[in-house]
């Protein structure tokens, strides 16, 4: 198969952890027999600095005519500590997602058996946890009206949602449900927002269309501790753009490492692979970098693209490397540890 993928490295450690998942694609392609045409762009703070732009046009032109982006990280200390600052890494990832179509953000959560003893939470509690959040991407109060009043001393986000925009993130998380284990849970605050009273009653509206699939209904607050609580009562999550992106980075803790979660935004067009981590900017440069997370990215996208066998292969190869201990120093704990680049020259070897 011939592939087109845009390679977004970004900022950070971007770069670094992205030349690691092309090695481990180049490595799958040749044993595959694919043949992968990668396409570089510029966006984040690399793109202001270069065009003055955080998703400049050219980037979204070659996005949108390749068969995926790969990503790497966005954003800059230097935007974080200017709240002055009228141009933002961030917001080329919002304009990203937006001009992309990129309405559903995918984030799985699991466990490795080799690394079960090195999350802050007990064996008994995770071991066997294997959930999907699913995050509403383009609408809520990240894209709602916002501003300031009262000669700045009052500012206001406000979240806001078309029934569209609910219908079809849910309907996406209820044909995966239908794949997994047929439960569906909808968090949202529906005691409070009137935004979440009208997610509930859209959801309740579509289950009479699947119904196979088990349908519960949480407020965020109290999914929040069962997250922590009793993950292995998850299944797939379907929630908000706020709720989304808080318990994402809640979950990620269940594994261990921030540094080995993959993702993937989806939309009608094309798809966009990431990992969940930031920039890391004390870390660019330097080669130490956990590239997994990017890495399993990879393996999302040719799940994806219907290329089972090579995802089930980068996923061996990682499950490996952790099990021999071929791990950057985040994962060493005063071990042996190996640089950025060596551990993606050992992925690719081994595949």
């Amino acid at each position: 198969m011939k592939l087109n993928i845009a390679l977004l490295a970004g900022d950070g450690i971007g770069p670094e952890v992205i030349d690691q998942a092309v090695k481990v694609c180049d490595a799958i392609a040749s044993k595959y027999d694919h043949e992968i045409t990668w396409k570089p762009a510029l966006t984040g703070a690399a793109a202001i600095d270069a065009v003055g732009e955080p998703y400049p046009d050219e980037t979204h032109e070659i996005c949108a005519s390749s068969d995926a982006v790969l990503f790497g990280a966005i954003g800059h200390p230097r935007f974080d500590n200017d709240p002055t600052a009228k141009v933002r890494p961030e917001q080329g990832l919002l304009k990203m997602r937006q001009k992309l179509g990129l309405f559903a953000n995918v984030r799985p959560t699991f466990t490795f058996p080799s690394l079960i003893d090195k999350s802050p939470l007990k064996r008994d509690r995770i071991e066997g946890t294997d959930l999907i959040i699913l995050r509403e991407l383009t609408g809520g109060i990240y894209f709602g009206e916002r501003g300031r009043k009262d000669d700045n001393h009052t500012a206001f986000d406000t979240m806001t949602y078309q029934r569209f925009e609910i219908e079809r993130l849910a309907r996406k998380g209820f044909e995966m449900a239908m794949k997994r284990s047929k439960k569906l849970c909808c968090v949202d605050k529906a005691n409070v927002l009137e935004s979440s009273r009208l997610w509930r009653e859209t959801v309740q509206a579509m289950e009479k269309d699947f119904p196979e699939v088990t349908v519960s209904y949480e407020f965020v607050d109290a999914t929040a501790m069962r997250l922590i609580q009793w993950p292995k009562g998850y299944d797939v999550i379907i929630t908000a753009n706020l709720f989304g992106d808080i318990l994402t980075d809640e979950a990620s803790v269940i594994s261990g490492s921030m540094g080995l979660m993959p993702s993937s935004s989806v939309g009608s067009k094309v798809s966009l692979y990431e990992p969940i981590h930031g920039s890391y900017p004390q870390a660019a440069g330097k080669d130490i970098a956990n590239p997994l997370a990017t890495v399993l990215s990879a393996a999302m996208l040719f799940e994806d693209l219907a290329l089972t066998k090579e995802a089930e292969e980068i996923r061996r190869v990682v499950n490996k490397s952790l099990a021999e201990g071929i791990v950057t120093e985040d994962l060493a704990e005063g071990g042996t540890s190996y640089k950025t680049s060596e551990v993606g020259d050992w992925l690719a070897k081994n595949i």
